[in-house]
């Protein structure tokens, strides 16, 4: 049996698709029941990883583990008595900015301390990250953002969901970390452009300063998060930008573009 946490984010709901329409057994584990998002089939559980004694009773029997912190899990949470389950696959999925030296090692550092065969996946920024311009595009077909021309290899995740599922099923992946990126890298402007395409219609773009881009974000991001995220957008160092050949790798086929990306959600922003 393979347990996903996370399994009804945006990364977690096309892995626990994937695994079960490869024939897999899944437990799909999250916060909250939302039954709409998991396949007819797969068991559902509720449950915290900022409360390991809610995951371990349905870790017993499990044979590899998707495991998925959220952000608030640094504070409560305890990594390695989770861990303690015995459950001999574990695969993280972490972040660019481990890599980079932006974000703490401590989830990394735990599981590769604790699990006999562990995988580390370390995406950049996702491609659905976009959303956050749902709303105004909508309304005002309009969006606005810092940095508008510096350019960042973000990526699918359907792209990061079928790299997990193959390294979850998939022996001979143990001990290794995989950097997943897009396939080229874009821009804020071009973003809004490949959106405005999808939708054949036009989509006006404003660039915010630095100093409003913050004050925007402060309203549901702590000041740390907010200022980390600000230097990656503003000024990514080189292996921010370098377009990784690891999906390539993992899935035997270029990672989906942005553009890809956009037409397939184009409902979001009509």
């Amino acid at each position: 049996m393979i347990v996903v946490t996370g399994a009804t984010g945006n990364v977690g709901r096309p892995l626990v698709r994937a695994l079960a329409e490869a024939g897999e057994r899944v437990l799909a584990v999250s916060r909250r029941i939302t039954g709409q998002d998991i396949p007819e089939g797969v068991r559902h559980e509720q449950a915290d990883l900022a409360e390991p004694e809610q995951l371990k009773p349905v870790l017993d029997g499990a044979t590899a583990l998707f495991l998925l912190t959220p952000p608030d899990f640094l504070a409560g949470g305890d990594i390695g008595r989770l861990l303690a389950s015995g459950v001999r696959r574990v695969v993280l999925l972490s972040s660019q900015g481990v890599g980079t030296q932006r974000h703490p090692s401590i989830f990394e550092d735990a599981v590769k301390g604790s699990s006999p065969e562990w995988t580390v996946l370390r995406p950049g920024g996702f491609h659905s990250n976009a959303l956050q311009w749902a709303d105004i595009i909508r309304t005002e077909r309009a969006a606005a953002a810092p940095f508008a021309d510096v350019a960042l290899p973000t990526i699918d995740p359907g792209d990061i969901a079928a790299a997990a599922a193959v390294v979850l099923r998939e022996d001979g992946h143990s001990g290794r970390t995989y950097e997943l990126t897009g396939p080229e890298a874009i821009s804020p402007r071009q973003q809004i452009a490949a959106i405005a395409e999808a939708l054949g219609e036009p989509v006006s773009f404003t660039e915010l300063s630095r100093t409003d881009a913050k004050a925007q974000m402060l309203r549901f991001m702590p000041e740390p998060v907010v200022e980390g995220t600000l230097a990656v957008l503003g000024e990514p160092t080189a292996a921010e930008q370098l377009v990784s050949p690891d999906v390539q790798r993992l899935l035997g086929r270029a990672p989906r573009t942005f553009a890809e990306w956009a037409g397939r959600n184009r409902a979001a922003f009509k």
